[in-house]
């Protein structure tokens, strides 16, 4: 009798459920038609073109097409691996993500705390309009005022120089590139990405406040205690993306910023692949496989501290 209901009992759950997701959809069907534009968008931009990366093992050529193309295996992800490139550009892209991660990643936090902490709201509002302005900047005027201030007798030149730096164009040496590029970063981003913590800040329980005065505590402990574990759920969550993408880098800014000079310390994996793929325009197949194993590093980065974070916190992804 046990043995005949198990299934009675399963297909009970399956009805239940059918009809829950058919009552969700009706109480919320506007959310999920606003939603339809995006999922359209990751379908068609994202995921079609992933059988694309077959061509990773093939030796692709564009009169063949992808289907006529030979195959040729792990080829292409080995003569990356044996090139000279393979570890200066594995070196490069992987210290300019942990210095964003130590220096860019903590800016917006500290920037929102301190904005949170003001209780003139004019003087809030504005200096938010401020911080926000450079993040609307187009990335090729950014990368177009460095090169002229940082040129040889460019103003932030002139300024170190009274500080007892050489004068000499900052962006010709290697030693400076990712020093310069991390803090241009922060400048054009800390405010915009100061939102989100405002957002989260804003969530924050007022009675929680009051309690922690109650018990003495004063504006610094109020922060340590109660504003940094109000957001540490955000914050979490922020950084497990964001070490998903050690491995990821825009070859945009890289690509405007650097040269011959500096290739030592500036050349990272999208710049890499948008010289061989795009400026030579024939290795496609050559690129797609060092394509390919960024997305699989930052994929594994991805798992390994979703799975810290989950064990550690209880915080994660899924």
């Amino acid at each position: 009798m046990h043995v005949a209901k198990a299934p009675a009992q399963k297909r009970w759950k399956a009805l239940r459920k059918r009809n829950r997701i058919i009552r969700d959809f009706k109480i919320n069907k506007y959310i999920y038609i606003m939603a339809v534009p995006v999922l359209l968008y990751y379908l068609v931009i994202h995921y079609i073109p992933m059988y694309g990366a077959v061509i990773a093992f093939k030796d692709f050529s564009p009169v063949k097409g992808v289907s006529g193309s030979p195959w040729v295996g792990w080829k292409h992800f080995s003569n990356f691996y044996d090139s000279y490139y393979f570890w200066r550009l594995i070196r490069n892209t992987f210290l300019i993500n942990v210095y964003q991660l130590l220096f860019a990643f903590p800016a917006p936090i500290i920037f929102a705390l301190m904005l949170n902490e003001i209780s003139r709201q004019w003087f809030k509002r504005t200096v938010q309009t401020v911080t926000y302005l450079p993040h609307f900047i187009s990335i090729i005027v950014v990368c177009g005022m460095l090169v002229d201030f940082l040129a040889r007798d460019g103003f932030i030149t002139h300024v170190l120089v009274w500080f007892g730096l050489e004068q000499t164009a900052l962006l010709s040496k290697a030693e400076y590139f990712r020093t310069i590029y991390i803090a241009s970063d922060i400048w054009q981003h800390i405010g915009w990405g100061s939102i989100i913590y405002l957002a989260a800040l804003s969530g924050i329980n007022p009675e929680l406040y009051e309690a922690s005065k109650v018990d003495g505590a004063g504006r610094f402990k109020q922060v340590v205690h109660v504003t940094i574990p109000g957001i540490m759920p955000m914050i979490v969550i922020l950084l497990i993306l964001k070490i998903g993408n050690m491995m990821e880098l825009g070859y945009e800014k890289i690509i405007l910023l650097y040269n011959p000079n500096t290739y030592e310390t500036a050349d990272v994996l999208a710049s890499f692949i948008y010289r061989r793929g795009l400026e030579s325009g024939s290795e496609y197949s050559y690129t797609t496989a060092i394509g390919l194993f960024q997305s699989m590093i930052n994929f594994m980065l991805l798992v390994m501290a979703n799975y810290i974070s989950r064990r550690l916190n209880d915080t994660s992804l899924w």
